[in-house]
């Protein structure tokens, strides 16, 4: 990712779904202007989604995905198909697209009922119509005028001659979902304030960079004109020590919680990176809540532990070494430890008695929200890696008082009775 590009978590996502060789490919490249996919007569040639940021105006930043045929057949078409459906968990626009020779088909009905059922806003897209008479054309505008559920745009579509792209991509900005602006320090700083960030740099860290939850943080607190200082643990005593100042609020990386803890003092406010990302993406209080089934693990129980990039496994990787080895010691259980990343999340949750999921921070708010409510529907208790963290070092009740009305959930729940 560009260091001034905006992430892909904050970008809009907007799906492209229909049957193979309804012309997606073609179609997504139309919009974007770009040949960003392969396009061919042969019937299954998208195999696995594909992306691309750009800007649309007035969405602004956004992401185009192109996912495979909704009828793809055999074992490998049935895998394609569910790598379409998991793209819709994270799609906040669809645009479903028929192929106009074809005209709709029992899969597109399917999709279209899926779209409601998410609640994602679509727009369905007769593709193609440079091949049909206007006898033809006619009788398909005829068609979507009676007998139909009215509660789309329906638009008629050429990438070959370009007619109607505009009007689609006009439909597409027009279609902005409802995503209120949030601010990530809400509540927790003001003007002048001093936030000490703690940045563990270890093996996993991108070389030269921050990673993304830091990043961000750091924008943050700069639009909201606070002093910012950044610091390893390591530097992290000396660093106070020189400052010569309480700071405000004390931010740090989740895996290094305990030894953070034992530095700042008791009357500083004090965070994980994590935890803030959790309330940011509205998923706090079930987290907190989740967190209690670590008391209840049993020998032979399962746990999940799932993150939302991709990155290269290192030797002391938090998510598949540190966090198994902690929750092993905290409970003294054998325990059976499952592991997903990306786009990978378990579709049924049921053999798991607890799920630990990352912060999200490459995930947006609507796939995150899929997850949760996949927790909470298969009633499996779910947390996430700095609210864990924070409860195995006995300092949950300390890591959420930035947040009085979660704290006060936690208090009336007795969610951190093991201090």
């Amino acid at each position: 990712m560009a260091l001034n590009q905006t992430p892909a978590a904050q970008r809009i996502h907007i799906g492209f779904f229909g049957r193979r060789n309804a012309g997606k490919s073609s179609l997504l490249n139309a919009v974007t202007g770009q040949e960003l996919a392969v396009v061919s007569e042969v019937k299954g040639t998208t195999t696995d989604p594909v992306y691309k940021t750009m800007e649309l105006l007035p969405l602004g930043p956004v992401m185009m995905v192109d996912t495979p045929g909704i009828d793809d057949e055999g074992e490998l078409g049935k895998l394609r198909m569910k790598k379409s459906r998991q793209v819709l968990n994270k799609t906040d626009i669809a645009v479903l697209v028929i192929d106009g020779g074809t005209g709709e088909t029992e899969q597109d009905r399917q999709m279209e009922k899926l779209f409601r059922e998410k609640q994602v806003p679509f727009v369905t897209v007769y593709h193609k119509v440079d091949l049909l008479t206007e006898v033809e054309l006619q009788a398909l505008r005829d068609f979507e005028q009676t007998g139909k559920e009215h509660d789309h745009p329906v638009l008629f579509v050429s990438s070959k001659t370009r007619a109607g792209i505009w009007e689609l991509k006009d439909c597409l900005a027009s279609m902005n979902p409802e995503t209120e602006e949030k601010d990530l320090l809400e509540g927790l700083v003001k003007p002048g304030d001093l936030v000490v960030l703690v940045t563990p740099v270890d093996k996993a860290a991108p070389k030269g960079r921050l990673i993304l939850p830091q990043q961000q943080t750091i924008r943050a607190l700069l639009d909201h004109g606070c002093v910012c200082m950044v610091t390893r643990e390591s530097e992290l005593q000396e660093t106070l020590r020189k400052i010569g100042q309480k700071p405000s609020l004390v931010i740090t990386d989740s895996q290094a919680f305990g030894m953070v803890s034992a530095i700042v003092p008791d009357d500083s406010l004090l965070t994980s990176f994590s935890i803030l990302f959790a309330r940011y993406k509205g998923n706090l209080k079930q987290v907190i809540e989740g967190v209690r089934m670590l008391n209840e693990i049993r020998d032979g129980d399962k746990i999940l532990v799932s993150e939302g990039c991709t990155h290269h496994r290192q030797c002391n990787d938090i998510g598949t070494v540190k966090l198994p080895r902690w929750i092993q010691s905290y409970t003294g259980k054998k325990i059976e430890f499952s592991y997903t990343s990306g786009t990978g999340f378990e579709e049924d949750l049921t053999p798991y008695q607890l799920i630990v999921h990352c912060g999200a921070c490459m995930l947006n708010e609507r796939e995150m929200k899929y997850r949760l409510a996949c927790a909470r529907d298969q009633k499996v208790a779910m947390t996430n890696y700095g609210i864990l963290i924070a409860h195995i070092h006995g300092i949950l009740k300390r890591s959420l008082a930035p947040f009085p009305d979660v704290a006060a959930l936690l208090e009336n729940e007795n969610c951190d009775s093991h201090e």
